[in-house]
């Protein structure tokens, strides 16, 4: 087992890695930029390092400053928490070349998954059911054309090397793939500097479904089950709950098995999710993410284990600490993403925090790097706090985050939380009826007011 983990990230997850190496009696160190040396994660790691300005591209972005952190204070491994250097080959290389351990699957993983087309591809060879569309690239339009032609309208066109929601657009009949397609190229080759893009069959009332997947790196693997992501606003998720209440035990156990015997054939190494698109009794792989999902704490309370501590263990080549028929679920967890963000139009709100309460009580868990006094800078992701509750069963989840949310007090900023309450009071959000469109349709029409 190592004795010291470098943590190159910040906020609330950074401080999630800090604990679990604390349980394990892992000397951890925290990373930092100018604009975060007072953050929580500076003061609760075992030991700081300052590696650059404000910029995240010249602090927590920059390969050479955190592999020197590394060398400076003597680490063995890192660990990159989610963002930043999460998702990238290059640095997992670069790590492996210094004879440092990187927290997380390899390299050719990271790869094989961080190209769309690829991705998909290496699905369809695992056995897991993939969406309709063209096969690898779409190099021109008369391409594009012929392929919404051949499998019928609506279409998405995707960015190869997307993410977020960037460089995706709909065309919902022949008239509109020409500005759909010609716009999402140009919004990929801004964001990613990539402007290559794929068309897949364009699904009308889906659910997000993910599968939490680990393996042990040797040819094993498990699954942890499913989350619901589908309540999205551009294609962001804001809350996450797990089992997804759309989805029954067989169903469960089919796309679950079938997922963890995909990573142990691949020889996967770590903690990782497949992203699916459901509809109709059918699941329809979209993409791997070859790293701790945001939403990682409610799949750790209907299991009751660690991910992070599991993700460590791994990565110092030990098995891992339980087996499939070891996972099972009690009970039901929900998550919301709490934003540094002014209602109704989401806008970034950094600021001082005059005075922070966290909910407690049976159920409850607060992830935050908040504290009273702290200043949000504005240089990073407006995520200040996800709140996870668990309970018995889905209406006693609700009822818990409910309670939950009158509790929390953050002053200073505004937050989201005014739509979480809100989005309480609603039907489908209390009965699971909902899908990836209904939250983006319930702000159009007013739901916050």
């Amino acid at each position: 087992m190592f004795d010291k983990i470098l943590i190159a990230n910040r906020g609330e997850i950074a401080l999630r890695v800090i604990r679990a190496c604390r349980e394990m009696g892992i000397h951890s160190v925290a990373v930092h930029s100018t604009a975060d040396s007072d953050a929580m994660h500076v003061r609760m790691a075992d030991e700081a390092i300052c590696i650059g300005p404000p910029s995240s591209t010249d602090s927590y972005l920059s390969m050479p400053a955190v592999i020197s952190a590394c060398e400076v204070t003597g680490a063995q491994a890192i660990h990159p928490g989610y963002g930043f250097l999460s998702e990238n080959a290059r640095f997992v290389q670069i790590v492996e070349d210094h004879g440092l351990t990187f927290i997380g699957p390899s390299a050719k993983h990271i790869s094989m998954m961080g190209d769309k087309i690829t991705a998909k591809e290496t699905a369809k060879e695992l056995g897991i059911p993939v969406v309709p569309g063209s096969q690898g690239g779409v190099a021109s339009l008369e391409d594009a054309l012929r392929i919404g032609a051949e499998f019928g309208y609506p279409v998405i066109i995707k960015a190869t090397a997307g993410g977020g929601g960037r460089g995706m657009k709909v065309a919902r009949n022949e008239a509109e793939m020409t500005r759909a397609y010609q716009t999402a190229r140009a919004e990929s080759k801004a964001a990613f500097g990539n402007d290559e893009v794929y068309i897949e069959k364009y699904l009308q009332k889906p659910r997000h479904i993910e599968i939490q997947v680990f393996g042990d790196g040797q040819g094993g693997g498990v699954h942890l089950g499913e989350r619901d992501c589908s309540l999205q606003r551009r294609h962001q998720k804001v809350l996450e709950e797990a089992p997804g209440p759309a989805i029954t035990p067989e169903e469960r156990d089919r796309i679950g098995t079938i997922c963890a015997e995909a990573i142990a054939k691949m020889g996967y190494r770590g903690a990782g999710t497949i992203e699916f698109l459901y509809e109709e009794g059918e699941f329809y792989f979209i993409e791997m993410n070859t790293r701790l999902q945001v939403e990682h704490p409610v799949t750790e309370a209907i299991f009751g284990v660690d991910l992070v501590r599991e993700q460590i263990r791994v990565a110092a080549g030990m098995p891992l600490s339980f087996t499939q028929d070891d996972l099972v679920i009690n009970g039901h967890a929900i998550e919301v993403r709490i934003n540094a963000e002014r209602l109704p139009n989401f806008s970034p709100s950094p600021g001082k925090i005059t005075h922070y309460h966290a909910p407690g009580g049976l159920g409850v868990r607060m992830d935050s790097a908040l504290y009273d006094g702290y200043k949000i800078p504005p240089y990073y992701d407006s995520l200040i706090a996800k709140l996870i509750v668990h309970g018995r069963d889905r209406p006693e989840a609700l009822a818990r985050l409910n309670r939950a949310l009158g509790e929390l007090i953050v002053d200073g900023v505004d937050t989201t939380v005014p739509l979480f309450r809100a989005l309480l009071r609603e039907r489908a959000v209390q009965t699971g009826e909902y899908n990836i469109h209904w939250l983006e349709k319930w702000l159009e029409g007013g739901g916050l007011g």
